[in-house]
């Protein structure tokens, strides 16, 4: 818990900082693809590898996934569709039938129409999904927190002790 609480902390903080725009979107992106992959997987644990290899934002990717993964569900339908386009392709079936036949690759489920789908499609919109979130952070901190650094609600909020300890957070749970 207290490592999820600090990954949080540390996505706000990077949210209101003027860095980490790289780091942030790509950990949204790449919680993208980890929420649109099936829970515990060899796609998952490839993705966060990466996610410790590029040093992303480790939060914002954790609160990616967990929202992508709500919404993976409501799209599964398409995820069959595109998945089942795939793998039926009749050009495309002595590259599945190799594929299966090596050692790891099935233990990726990639022959399931739906896990074909959310991969496809998730390997396809990262990039895309780079950019938005990239101009989503950036947009977030000129226009909310200018203007949200200037409201009583904040100057208050500022003086609590819940305040002073977020901002010690690192110091206590390093």
């Amino acid at each position: 818990m207290t490592f999820l609480l600090k990954q949080i902390f540390q996505l706000i903080k990077m949210l209101n900082s003027e860095t980490g725009t790289n780091q942030i979107a790509s950990g949204l992106a790449l919680g993208f693809a980890l929420g649109m992959s099936p829970f515990l997987s060899l796609q998952g644990l490839l993705i966060v590898m990466f996610m410790i290899i590029f040093r992303v934002q480790f939060g914002a990717a954790s609160l990616s996934a967990f929202f992508f993964a709500f919404v993976a569900y409501l799209l599964d339908p398409i995820f069959h569709l595109i998945g089942e386009t795939i793998l039926y392709a009749k050009s495309l079936q002595s590259l599945w039938t190799a594929l299966y036949n090596m050692p790891l690759i099935p233990l990726t489920r990639f022959n399931n129409t739906v896990v074909m789908g959310s991969g496809v499609l998730g390997l396809i919109l990262f990039i895309p999904l780079f950019f938005i979130f990239k101009k989503l952070v950036a947009t977030y901190r000129v226009q909310v927190v200018a203007r949200f650094k200037t409201t009583q609600l904040w100057k208050s909020f500022k003086l609590t002790s819940f305040y002073k300890w977020y901002c010690t957070y690192d110091t206590y749970f390093s």
